[in-house]
């Protein structure tokens, strides 16, 4: 499936090159091609061409809304069977497929030009060179090299003009300018580029130690244009003079940063601080003014009022004076005699200052101190500015180097991006594409292509910011209009546009191809005819009456597709109004930011609890907030943090000015939270979870309200998709859904129920009864046959299946009328298909809106009653 996404992406990179899509659209095959191939390449190479202009002409002109790229790629994926490197699948990719494209070219170009060296059109777009100029071991060489796809490593690089500066030197290049040297290096200068300039990122590297690939998820920025003159050997000698004034100033840049650092860190010890503010607190050290208070008045001033030594009498002097007449043991309540506490009455340590401050300083030192320390003060100040002025402009005059008229005519734009996410074992492809036409970016994501912007590109492709990255990006000469150029017609001067584009032979493969779409149309909708028809008469068998739905509120819709976020928020109201009114009773005086920050703590301490607490099942309390499922489930608490300030900042507290403020308190909070603090598609992953609970709770509360009531065809599409959704969620955690068990048996339960009825049906002998026993054996039990198969551990369901199959095996043999024995060979074999491939399903049932007290409460009442019988099997 990677190999797929990979090929399916280059592809789609290259068809967007209109000289590349007119070079494969017009390609012929060679004429002795009738005949059997004559080599490797021509069996390999030519049907690949054949099912590429293919694919390239329904692209054009295919009124499908996608096309399926895999018998191009799985010839392709033939040359890969053997390789197991994801790093090498990853880069080898293009190569391979530029490979067979030259290859394919030049078995045409040698028929057309015999006798004469035939230029290569593959290799005229995608192949340069590059000459190599180097000393190994003291002697001098010089080579001019071809590539194709040029390799460029990540790891230890800020962007794409650091990779090319690092893969176009090696090893010591001082040696190249000295005579006699016994140094080895060499330098890679640009001879001839290609119109199409692909640059392979290696952003995976083996880790000898685990032994395994991993991936580099650094940040590594490139420009939507690269301009590409400091690496072109016409300009080796002033890219040489340049490249050692940088030499210099980065030389000269790490003095001055380090120098700014001992202003910044100043200290010997292990902790240190700006010296600026060093000098600022001896500064207010010595202004400070000695406050100073006893240890006994602070004691003093708390002591009891009766029944203590007095506060103004310190023990010491109790102690000297010894007891009095008034002091002799007596029944007075008060009085009470002097107990010796040798820690509480020791020696009081003289009047210490409240806080620190010079104990003995005249004025005149305090006017010299005062004044060296501003004046020093104010020289740091300076001397730390005229740093980071210095440091600045050095960074931007390296940054300006190349930018003279003489170093910017090479210029490169930016067409594709191909882009990885996952680890270096696993993962998802998709690309983005400009639009030279509409000047836009567009994202190509499986099936799905939409608009982009430059913005999103760089957040996906720079990395760094999460496990997505570049690993393949596709620049094109900026100067070469006609790799981008609309073709025309000479003859009437318009543009060629769709199908006018393509060659006849493939205008008239695209032609018929539309005709098998529409053929297609056309079967699906008479399928969905006979699926309305046999829903017809399903719905004309008798059944028990359906639970009568929960009462929605004025202003809602009855049903709803699924519960949504803003749904669920609606009812968080009166828990944040409560959280509200206690920081309140708390904080009657404070301001409405105070207020919130103390009601979202008090909220929280309150989810908390209830997400610690082990409740019977008919007590759920995931169901009453988001936050107790993300608590059990170790959601990030940056995504428990904006859940909080969001349920605070719904508009449904807009309800009175004093929530109304601590609302608007909370989106301006949500305001400022920055792309970087929260991962914005992790927060609507942990969200869409929380729906999908909900979801899969009200699927099993409903299916299981229909199965107490006997309606059996009811509860069995809701249970199938409660299980469904809710093996889904187990695979992310234990916490995520409900206990699988229980839902399987009563699924399990629903299908042998079924299936007697049916059987009954069938044994009635009536042609009507007869067809609505195998509508539902044929429309609800076989589709369902391989969900009970699929887990070969849960022997319950594989004994299930088998009695249902038994139940019908058992009416062979038996006497019975012609058209029964008819119907019944024809149903059997359906039956007792061992296949597991699940079959497609109708669209999930419609659901009541419930709000979160109603469903808590009707799913606490059917769990009940569960509970009051239990199921064999929970």
């Amino acid at each position: 499936m990677q190999m797929s996404e990979r090929g399916w992406l280059t592809m789609e990179s290259l068809f967007n090159l209109l000289e590349f899509r007119r070079l494969v659209l017009n390609f012929n095959p060679p004429a002795n091609a009738q005949d059997l191939p004559r080599n490797q390449k021509e069996h390999r190479n030519l049907p690949f061409m054949r099912e590429l202009r293919y694919l390239f002409a329904l692209l054009v002109g295919s009124k499908r809304k996608y096309v399926d790229p895999s018998r191009a790629v799985e010839i392709l994926k033939d040359a890969f069977k053997s390789n197991d490197s994801q790093q090498q699948d990853v880069s080898e990719f293009t190569h391979k497929l530029l490979d067979w494209l030259e290859d394919a070219f030049q078995i045409k170009a040698e028929e057309e030009r015999d006798g004469e060296k035939p230029k290569n059109p593959m290799v005229e777009l995608f192949y340069g060179r590059f000459l190599a100029v180097g000393v190994l071991e003291g002697k001098k060489f010089e080579n001019t090299e071809m590539f194709g796809q040029y390799p460029l490593q990540v790891n230890g690089f800020k962007d794409l003009h650091e990779c090319l500066e690092a893969a176009m030197i090696e090893g010591e290049i001082e040696s190249l300018h000295s005579e006699n040297s016994a140094k080895s290096g060499q330098e890679h200068w640009f001879t001839e580029l290609p119109p199409v300039l692909t640059f392979e990122l290696s952003r995976f590297e083996f880790n000898q130690a685990l032994g395994r690939p991993e991936k580099i998820h650094n940040k590594l920025e490139f420009p939507p244009i690269l301009y590409l003159d400091r690496y072109m050997h016409k300009n080796r000698e002033i890219t040489r003079i340049k490249r050692d004034e940088i030499k210099r100033l980065k030389e000269y840049l790490t003095v001055l940063q380090q120098r700014l650092e001992r202003y910044l860190s100043y200290g010997s010890g292990p902790k240190r601080f700006p010296l600026v503010d060093v000098l600022q607190y001896a500064l207010e050290f010595a202004s400070s003014k000695p406050v100073c208070t006893s240890p006994v008045d602070d004691l003093g001033a708390s002591a009891p009022a009766s029944g203590t030594v007095p506060a103004q009498t310190s023990p010491s002097t109790i102690e000297q004076q010894g007891p009095s007449s008034s002091d002799v043991p007596s029944t007075s309540p008060v009085q009470r005699s002097v107990i010796h506490k040798p820690f509480t009455q020791s020696r009081i340590p003289p009047d210490l200052p409240m806080h620190p401050a010079p104990r003995h300083i005249t004025e005149e030192e305090l006017s010299v101190l005062e004044g060296c320390l501003h004046r020093w003060r104010t020289e740091v100040e300076n001397d730390t500015r005229d740093l980071q002025e210095s440091i600045s402009r050095i960074h931007r005059t390296i940054e300006l180097m190349y930018s003279d008229k003489t170093m910017v005519q090479v210029p490169y734009r930016l067409h594709a991006v191909l882009v990885h996410e996952g680890q270096a074992n696993a993962g998802h492809y998709w690309a983005y594409i400009y639009d030279h036409h509409q000047n836009r970016w567009m994202k190509y994501n499986d099936i799905s292509v939409t608009k982009s912007t430059w913005e999103e590109l760089e957040r996906d492709s720079f990395g760094g910011y999460r496990n997505a990255s570049a690993y393949c990006l596709m620049y094109i000469n900026d100067k070469e209009q006609y790799l981008i150029q609309e073709e025309f017609n000479k003859e009437t001067g318009q543009m060629l546009v769709g199908m006018d584009t393509l060659p006849s032979d493939l205008r008239d493969y695209v032609k018929e191809d539309n005709k098998r779409f529409e053929k297609e149309l056309e079967e699906w909708d008479a399928e969905l005819a006979q699926k309305a028809q046999q829903e017809k008469l399903l719905s004309q068998i008798p059944r028990a009456p359906a639970p009568s739905p929960a009462p929605v509120q004025a202003g809602e819709p009855e049903y709803l597709e699924q519960p949504s976020r803003t749904d669920i928020s609606k009812h968080l109201k009166e828990d944040s109004v409560q959280a509200i009114n206690k920081a309140l009773a708390e904080q009657e005086d404070r301001g409405p930011e105070a207020i919130m920050d103390t009601a979202i703590k008090l909220e929280y301490t309150r989810l908390l609890k209830l997400a610690q607490e082990d409740p019977p099942p008919e007590c759920d309390y995931r169901l009453r907030h988001a936050i107790v499922y993300f608590i059990q489930n170790q959601a990030p608490k940056k995504i428990i943090e904006r859940t909080l300030l969001e349920q605070f900042g719904d508009h449904n507290l807009s309800f009175d000015e004093r929530c109304r403020n601590i609302m608007k308190v909370a989106q301006a909070k949500l305001e400022m939270i920055k792309p970087d603090e929260v991962n914005m598609e992790e927060y609507e992953r942990w969200h869409q979870d929380y729906r999908h609970f909900r979801e899969t709770t009200m699927f099993l509360m409903v299916g299981l309200e229909f199965f107490q009531k006997k309606s059996y065809m009811e509860a069995l599409l809701y249970l199938i998709y409660a299980y469904q959704n809710n093996k889904e969620l187990l695979s992310k955690g234990p916490y995520r859904g409900h206990d699988e068990e229980l839902i399987s048996h009563y699924r399990r339960e629903c299908l042998l129920k079924l299936n007697e009825h049916a059987a009954a049906l069938f044994e009635s002998g009536d042609d009507q009864e007869v067809n609505n026993g195998l509508i539902i054996m044929n429309e609800l039990i076989v589709p369902c046959l391989p969900l009970l198969l699929v887990d070969e551990m849960e022997e319950k369901d594989i004994v299930a299946v088998e009695d249902m199959r038994n139940r019908w095996c058992s009416y062979l043999g038996q006497e019975m009328e012609p058209n029964l024995q008819e119907k019944l060979t024809d149903f059997l074999p359906k039956l007792l298909d061992c296949s597991t491939e699940i079959k497609g399903f109708n669209d999930p049932p419609k659901l009541p809106s419930y709000s979160t007290h109603e469903l808590c409460e009707r799913y606490a009442r059917i769990m009940l009653s569960l509970s009051r019988t239990p199921a064999d099997g929970r």
